[in-house]
C-alpha cells in the first residue's frame, strides 16, 4: 500500500480513537480496521434500507384511523369494527405488505392467528393520523346515497359483479353473498352503514375473489370486515418456499445458496406432492368456474402457500384476475409488440401488427404456470424412478401455450395426466 495511502487510513481510521488506546494497540493492521468499518457500514446501509422499506410499505395505522374514524361517526359498519375501534382486541402487528396500496398485517382475534387486510389509496400517506392537511379517500363511502331501496342495492350489486366477473348465470348466489356479508346484526336488513361498507369492499378486487371462492378449499376463510378493512384465516405457511430474499438484498445472497437453504427447508417430498395436487386442482376449478375464469397473472410461488396438513391454499388473492377483467383491459389497446399486451406480470395476448390493437385471448394458461413453479419444487428429492417421468411432463406442461378456447382438450389430458402420475405416489399412504 503507498505510503500516503496508509497515512490517510491511519488518520480515518485511528484518528477517532484516543491516544491512549492507539498507544496500547501497536499490532493492529490497518486492513482489519478496514474490515471493521465496512462491516459497521454494511450493517447501517441494511438497517437504513429495512428501515426506509418498513415505512414506506407498512401504514396500517393510518387504514385503522381512517376507518375507525368513519365507523364512530356511523357511516361505516362491520363485524370486526367493536374489536377494532372500541376493544381494541384486533390489533394490527407484524407488517406483511407489499404494496404501500394493499396493507396486510398478521393479527390475532378471538385467539386465532389471522391477517387483515387493508386497501389504500395512494394519496393517502404520512406518517401521522388523518387531519385537515392529509387526503382522505374520495368518494369511497358515498355508495349507496340515502333512500335507496334495498331492491335498488341488490341492482347495484348485480351490475358491479356483472363489470367485475362478467355476464355468469350464478351471479344472483353472489350478490345474496354480498348481502348476507352485509347483515352483521342478522337483522334480516341491511342499514345503510352496512351498505356503504359491503359496496366499498367490493371495490377491492381480491376481495370479490375472496367471496366468490369461499365455498374452494384452496381460498382463505373470510371471517369478518370492517369498512373496506377485513380479515382472513391466517395460512400457516403463506408461499411454497420459506426463505425470500429481499430485493435489496439480492447482490450480496447468491441465488444458488438462497435454492439450497429453501430445498433443505421445504417439506418432505411426499408432503411437497400433496401441496402440488392441490394446487392443480384449483388450476381445474379457476378455468370456467362458477363465476368465470380466472388467470393467475402475478405473485408466483409467493401467492401460493400450504396449511399445517399440507393442503393448498392461495394466501394472496391479489395476483389473480377474472377473465373480463383481463378482456376488458386489453379490449382496443393499441399495440406494436407482444409487450403492450400484457396485464399485471403474466397474462399476455398477441398484438394484431395490422389492426395495432391487442387480441384478447391470454396465450399462456394457469397450468404452465402452475407447472412451472412445481418444477422448482418438486423435480429435487423425487424418487429416482419417477424423476425423469416426472421432469418430462412438468416440462410439456410449463411450456403450453396457445388460445384456451383452441387447447382446451389437450390441457385437460396433461393436467390428467400429471395428477394421475403424482397421486399413484401417495395414494394408500399416509400422506394422502
Amino acid at each position: 500500500m503507498p505510503r500516503n495511502l496508509r497515512r490517510l487510513m491511519h488518520l480515518v481510521l485511528l484518528c477517532p480513537l484516543s491516544k491512549g488506546l492507539q498507544s496500547r494497540l501497536p499490532a493492529v493492521k490497518v486492513k482489519y480496521l478496514v474490515v471493521t468499518w465496512l462491516g459497521v457500514l454494511v450493517s447501517s446501509w441494511v438497517i437504513y434500507m429495512q428501515y426506509s422499506s418498513y415505512s414506506e410499505l407498512c401504514r396500517g395505522h393510518v387504514c385503522t384511523v381512517l376507518i375507525c374514524e368513519h365507523y364512530q361517526r356511523g357511516i361505516i359498519s362491520g363485524s370486526v369494527c367493536k374489536s377494532l375501534c372500541e376493544e381494541k382486541t384486533l390489533t394490527l402487528q407484524r407488517c406483511l405488505s407489499t404494496s404501500p396500496t394493499h396493507q396486510v398485517y398478521s393479527a390475532v382475534w378471538k385467539e386465532k392467528a389471522v391477517v387483515v387486510k387493508c386497501a389504500l389509496d395512494e394519496a393517502v400517506g404520512g406518517d401521522g393520523p388523518p387531519g385537515p392537511g392529509l387526503t382522505r379517500p374520495v368518494g369511497l363511502y358515498d355508495k349507496p346515497a340515502r333512500g335507496t331501496s334495498m331492491d335498488e342495492f341488490r341492482e347495484m350489486l348485480h351490475s358491479f359483479l356483472k363489470d367485475s366477473l362478467g355476464e355468469q348465470s350464478s351471479l344472483g348466489s353472489l350478490v345474496s353473498r354480498v348481502v348476507s356479508l352485509a347483515d352483521v346484526n342478522l337483522d334480516g336488513r341491511v342499514s345503510l352503514a352496512e351498505a356503504k361498507a359491503a359496496w366499498a369492499l367490493l371495490h377491492v378486487d381480491e376481495f370479490v375473489l375472496l367471496l366468490a371462492l369461499q365455498d374452494k378449499e384452496h381460498a382463505p376463510l373470510l371471517l369478518g370486515h370492517c369498512g373496506h378493512l377485513y380479515v382472513t384465516e391466517r395460512v400457516a405457511h403463506a408461499a411454497l418456499f420459506t426463505l425470500e430474499v429481499p430485493a435489496w438484498a439480492r447482490p450480496m445472497v447468491p441465488e444458488a445458496a438462497a435454492r439450497a437453504l429453501n430445498r433443505w427447508l421445504a417439506p418432505a417430498w411426499p408432503h411437497r406432492v400433496r401441496i402440488a395436487i392441490g394446487l392443480l386442482e384449483f388450476v381445474e376449478e379457476a378455468f370456467h368456474g362458477a363465476y368465470g375464469s380466472l388467470y393467475m397473472c402475478d405473485g408466483g410461488a409467493r401467492a401460493v402457500g400450504y396449511s399445517t396438513s399440507y393442503d393448498c391454499k392461495l394466501a394472496d388473492l391479489g395476483g389473480m384476475a377474472s377473465e373480463a377483467a383481463v378482456r376488458a383491459f386489453l379490449r382496443g389497446r393499441a399495440c406494436r409488440g407482444s409487450d403492450d399486451c400484457t396485464f399485471g406480470r403474466d397474462c399476455s395476448a398477441t398484438c394484431d401488427r395490422l389492426a395495432r390493437r391487442c387480441n384478447t385471448e391470454v396465450v399462456r394458461p394457469n397450468l404452465a404456470k402452475a407447472c412451472a413453479l412445481l418444477a422448482d419444487f418438486l423435480l429435487f428429492g423425487a424418487p429416482s424412478d419417477l424423476r425423469d417421468d416426472l421432469e418430462r411432463q412438468l416440462r410439456t406442461c410449463a411450456t403450453l401455450s396457445g388460445l384456451a378456447s383452441q387447447m382446451e382438450v389437450h390441457h385437460s389430458l396433461v393436467l390428467s395426466n400429471l395428477k394421475t402420475l403424482l397421486w399413484k405416489e401417495i395414494s394408500d399412504t399416509k400422506y394422502s
